[in-house]
């Protein structure tokens, strides 16, 4: 099969470190472009689309084009479990970080130059997609989502995606990703989970001593005292964090903005090259597209 890419013009190059998102981070240092398109290798996205999407951030203009998949009940690829993950990772996502997505997992995407390389690549496997549409919703960079069509995979070909261990790998990422991209609202949970407890094992004890005088429980006082302290300390943590975060936004905004723009073509001129023309000839901005799967 890569012989036959080779022969029609493509670069192919091999990534020792496994995991879709090494191979992402190196596509993304590696290849110079002003489009990038992320597509899955395994068939189940129509490639025809790809005009429609490529069309969509250019008009926009976007920086990121979001692939939809359709459920074609006649030949989905979408197992029940992966749908249902799917929609609650939307939702949770979408609450979190107060934006709106309709389908983060999906491997069909098209980028804008100012956000492939912005974009700091740190997931190592199939969690990229997650770690792609936060970097999104944190910086509010232009986005759209176009509806694609989705089919079965090819005969002989298997997911690589296990339910249940990738979707715990998501969930951990998305409580790293809200830890660093919204401390307050992390370690505000945590403050407010903690001075509850001080204070279910310490208003007794304050009563007890109100009516008495005495304090007879010494180890209860004491532990409700440590809890609300511990309170104050992660609530302290939270804010200075969160004043961290704002100025490592505002730096990588600035980063973003210092980047140049898609240039918008004349109607109808709109070009895609084969990866091998992309790196080897300098074209205009608009024409210059690089694939990577």
């Amino acid at each position: 099969m890569f012989e036959d890419t080779i022969r029609i013009g493509a670069i192919v190059r091999k990534e020792n470190s496994p995991g879709k998102g090494n191979v992402v981070r190196r596509a993304f240092a590696d290849i110079e472009a002003d489009i990038y398109v992320m597509i899955d290798g395994d068939d189940t996205y129509e490639a025809a689309h790809l005009p429609e999407m490529i069309e969509t951030l250019i008009s926009g203009p976007y920086d990121h084009v979001l692939g939809v998949r359709k459920d074609n009940q006649e030949s989905t690829s979408y197992r029940p479990d992966h749908e249902a993950g799917n929609m609650m990772f939307n939702r949770l996502t979408g609450w979190l970080f107060q934006s709106h997505v309709t389908d983060m997992l999906s491997g069909y995407r098209v980028f804008s130059r100012k956000f492939v390389k912005s974009f700091p690549a740190i997931s190592k496997r199939f969690e990229i997609e997650t770690e792609l549409t936060v970097h999104m919703m944190s910086l509010r960079l232009p986005s759209t989502e176009v509806p694609i069509d989705f089919r079965d995979r090819p005969n002989g070909s298997e997911s690589k995606l296990s339910t249940f261990k990738d979707g715990f790998r998501i969930l951990g990422l998305i409580s790293a990703l809200v830890r660093h991209e919204r401390p307050r609202l992390f370690y505000g949970v945590i403050t407010a989970i903690l001075a509850v407890a001080s204070l279910v094992f310490g208003l007794p004890v304050v009563w007890e001593f109100w009516q008495t005088g005495l304090v007879p429980r010494f180890p209860t006082a004491i532990l409700a005292a440590a809890l609300m302290g511990l309170a104050f300390l992660l609530a302290s943590v939270g804010l200075t964090l969160d004043g961290l975060r704002r100025a490592r936004r505002e730096t990588s905004r600035l980063a973003y903005l210092g980047l140049p723009a898609v240039s918008v073509p004349e109607a109808g001129n709109v070009e895609l090259d084969l990866p091998r023309q992309t790196h080897t000839h300098r074209q205009p901005p608009a024409a210059r597209t690089s694939l990577a799967s």
